[in-house]
């Protein structure tokens, strides 16, 4: 499926239809190239999970949490921008960090990938025109979840 977002506004609405059908243990895998949104959609699906305040980009801590009880469901953001290998990711301690919360990873492919998981919802980002396109793909558990 391929979801046209011209601009800022669709981004965030695409973002809020995502997080409106988030649960604990999925996974939104984030991919393209610099510039492409990335981050602008994780906030997105942060701000729409009920996150108040600044959601800073993981690029040098590589994880961070939003467990506030304000939140639907405790997420999990990372960005595996800078891992060398995949195993690196499990050095963190991901799974620990996945117990029971969402994982939006930026740069899925870096930590080794999740598409193979039943849960993840692959969303591929590139230029188009002026905005983006957002190609998704989904695990089984999204086939009746799709935004």
């Amino acid at each position: 499926m391929t979801i046209e977002l011209p601009d800022l506004d669709s981004m965030e609405a695409f973002g809020v239809r995502i997080a409106a059908r988030l649960r604990a243990g999925d996974v939104v895998a984030l991919s393209g190239d610099l510039g492409t949104g990335k981050t602008t959609l994780a906030r997105a699906i942060l701000h729409a999970l009920g996150h108040k305040g600044e959601v800073p980009s993981p690029t040098f801590t590589i994880v961070e949490t939003y467990d506030a009880t304000a939140m639907r469901v405790p997420a999990v953001h990372a960005d595996f921008y800078r891992l060398e290998r995949p195993e690196e990711a499990e050095e963190l301690g991901l799974d620990d960090y996945r117990d029971g919360a969402a994982l939006i990873a930026e740069w899925p492919e870096k930590a080794g990938g999740f598409a193979h998981e039943p849960q993840c919802l692959s969303i591929t980002l590139e230029f188009a025109d002026d905005g983006r396109v957002a190609i998704v793909g989904a695990g089984n558990d999204w086939l009746e979840r799709l935004p």
